[in-house]
């Protein structure tokens, strides 16, 4: 990817910074307003209600969203290894693929995991990663395609490096945009239609693979699917390992809902869903 992307002159990282601040506050007025207008108990009682709430609901997710990689983008990268816990990074994977299935259902997608180990610990941000693979998740739900429609995370335990290995039965990248995936934000010609955001996922995956001292690769097929595969140092830090759990890095919103808000149905953002 382009050095440039997350290499922003002071100027345009503190516009980003203050777009980012100012979306925030509006988009609590949103939600506060919506949830005024139409609370859980009425959208409960009433489906047209509900439907329409949706649609508000996942246009607030999708700008959430874009806030964040918009905040992301605009910080500096992390020096690799910095601010990294001991973790088990088995059961982080693990989680992530059972709270997105549900989903993954509404969509006709069928989630597999696979590990070898039952939990492995390594230093890790667990924020970082779980938003990663949810990244990941969010382009293979997006770009599925018809026919079988599967998406597998494995979880490879080297001596060197742990391997998370995400593979879809999608529609896959023609090999003339292979080179261009990670810079496509630089190249607004190449950008997909909306709600599909801006190119940014995969740059963000690319960063926290390397803020974690490993690496992000990816092929793909075009009509036959696409495998992204990150390496993540196979050791321990000096920090204690953190309590298994996923931190919610979206304000108190379903961070699952947050990331895959681009690819997903209205009835995703339904009460029942939310509850």
């Amino acid at each position: 990817m382009s050095e440039e992307l997350f290499h922003q002159d002071e100027s345009l990282s503190e516009v980003l910074q203050q777009v980012s601040s100012q979306l925030r506050l509006s988009l609590g007025n949103i939600h506060n307003a919506l949830n005024r207008l139409a609370p859980p108990d009425l959208r409960d009682e009433q489906e047209g209600v509900d439907l329409d709430a949706a649609v508000l609901c996942q246009s607030y997710y999708r700008i959430l969203r874009l806030t964040n990689n918009l905040s992301d983008a605009s910080e500096p990268e992390r020096p690799a290894g910095q601010g990294l816990s001991n973790d088990d990074i088995v059961g982080v994977c693990r989680e992530v693929m059972d709270r997105a299935e549900l989903p993954a259902e509404l969509l006709g997608i069928r989630l597999e995991f696979r590990s070898a180990k039952v939990g492995h610990i390594i230093a890790m941000d667990s924020d970082r990663i779980q938003r990663l693979l949810l990244n990941l998740l969010s382009n293979a739900f997006k770009f599925i395609g018809n026919g079988e429609k599967r998406v597998t995370l494995e979880v490879r335990v080297e001596p060197d490096y742990v391997y998370l290995v995400l593979s879809d039965t999608g529609r896959g990248i023609p090999a003339g945009l292979l080179d261009t995936v990670f810079d496509r934000c630089r190249q607004p010609g190449r950008l997909d239609p909306p709600p599909h955001g801006l190119g940014l996922g995969l740059p963000i995956c690319q960063r926290i693979a390397r803020e974690h001292g490993g690496s992000l690769a990816l092929v793909s097929q075009e009509g036959k699917g696409t495998t992204v595969t990150v390496s993540l140092p196979n050791r321990r830090g000096a920090q204690r390992l953190k309590e298994p759990m996923l931190v919610d890095l979206s304000g108190g919103f379903n961070p699952i809902l947050v990331e895959l808000s681009d690819a997903l149905p209205r009835q995703a953002f339904t009460q029942k869903y939310l509850d």
